[in-house]
């Protein structure tokens, strides 16, 4: 019986030996960083760049941005608009009918002095 014993904790202890021997080498090559490949960068920074974003408009962004293109100029809300359009020196100098129209045409298509 003792033959068996010592038999067993034997093959215990060269199982324990042989699964450090295998996973030292794992260890080491874990514990070196390697640096990341471009699309793995570029993965990061576009995320990071995408934080706020949800939906088709985050898919849209992270599309074009794993790309490399620019991305899309944001759409103007009504209020940055109006803003834009009131701070035109030609609607300062317009008055009445004409600054209505001015104004109409100003805020129906995007200000060319946005600052977007």
């Amino acid at each position: 019986m003792s033959s068996r014993l010592s038999l067993m904790v034997a093959s215990v202890a060269l199982a324990f030996a042989a699964s450090t021997a295998f996973a030292a080498p794992q260890a080491t090559d874990a514990g070196a960083k390697k640096a990341p490949t471009a699309q793995q960068q570029r993965m990061t920074d576009c995320n990071k760049q995408a934080t706020g974003k949800t939906g088709d408009e985050r898919k849209a962004f992270m599309s074009s941005c794993l790309k490399g293109e620019a991305p899309a100029p944001a759409k103007m809300t009504q209020q940055e608009k109006m803003k834009a359009c009131n701070a035109d020196p030609q609607a300062k100098s317009l008055k009445g009918d004409a600054r209505k129209q001015f104004m109409s045409t100003c805020l129906s298509s995007n200000p060319p002095n946005a600052g977007h």
